[in-house]
């Protein structure tokens, strides 16, 4: 199984940042750059810095990290991404989840009261169907699209992974992903979501690669952040925060050690801190790039 590790920019890298960041990876061979979607933030929109990274490299792969579908229409988000398939193929990784992490987001994606899981179920349907250049209209509850063929098609088909971590989203990304990007779980929980995907997928006669599920990491650089810290103790009151963020590379190295014994292979680190981006990304290619495969 490929096991590949990719740097996350998150919620503070501005417009103004992005280039030389962008520029550093590819110059370094990381293998990928993860967008986040956070609106009220100094972070690009991440379809438009999916474009821009894009077009400005030749290897690195690009991804969402992650984009709500939910509140979007699937056929103009299928067109977005068969248009960046197009100019730069293979490189394009649009992960999908239910809603914002940000409470205070939530209404600008917004779908009937008590629906947005059935929202994002028929959303993903049409979205596949836009993507695999199905034919004739679309009609379901919330949705009636009169045709969802769409061009230009993608020679290899998209891969659409989820993320999500309650007993919900394991069944939909089992019915309806290509892989799991999870955040914020111990690897004890993440083994268990692996297995309850899985047990989705095979419910809905369909099999998730062994190889497409990942989780994203947080890297302090040298000690928790304390503001961070208490944020995950609430969020999580159960868990130990260095369960789930790495304070310096020893602690992540034991996180990704754990996490490949639960089956993930695909790591997102998004660094955290005053580290400069230059000597974080040579720290990342001397820790990282040799464990991959």
């Amino acid at each position: 199984m490929k096991i590949r590790f990719g740097v996350g920019s998150g919620a503070q890298t501005a417009a103004e940042e992005l280039p030389a960041m962008v520029d550093r990876l590819e110059a370094a061979g990381i293998d990928s750059l993860w967008l986040s979607e956070i609106v009220y933030s100094e972070a690009v929109e991440p379809i438009v810095g999916m474009a821009f990274a894009l077009s400005r490299t030749t290897r690195l792969k690009v991804g969402t990290s992650v984009a709500i579908l939910p509140g979007r229409n699937p056929v103009l988000v299928a067109k977005q991404l068969a248009s960046l398939a197009a100019l730069a193929p293979k490189r394009v990784l649009p992960v999908f989840g239910l809603q914002p992490a940000r409470p205070g987001e939530r209404a600008l994606f917004p779908v009937p009261e008590g629906k947005r899981g059935a929202v994002f179920d028929e959303s993903l349907r049409l979205l596949r169907a836009a993507l695999d250049g199905g034919e004739g209209p679309f009609t379901g509850e919330f949705f009636d699209v009169p045709e969802v063929a769409l061009r230009p098609r993608s020679a290899r088909p998209l891969d659409i992974w989820l993320g999500g971590s309650a007993p919900g989203a394991f069944r939909r990304i089992g019915r309806y992903g290509d892989g799991w990007l999870g955040s914020f779980l111990t690897a004890a929980e993440a083994e268990a979501g692996v297995r309850a995907i899985r047990a989705a997928a095979a419910e809905a006669g369909r099999e998730i690669e062994p190889d497409h599920f990942g989780i994203n990491l947080t890297l302090a650089d040298g000690e928790l952040p304390a503001d961070l810290a208490a944020a995950i103790r609430g969020r999580r009151p159960d868990s130990d925060p260095r369960d789930l963020i790495a304070a310096d590379w020893p602690a992540l190295h034991r996180l990704i050690d754990g996490y490949l014994e639960a089956g993930l292979t695909k790591f997102v680190v998004t660094p955290t801190g005053k580290q400069p981006f230059d000597e974080f990304t040579e720290r990342f290619a001397a820790e990282l790039l040799p464990r991959q495969n």
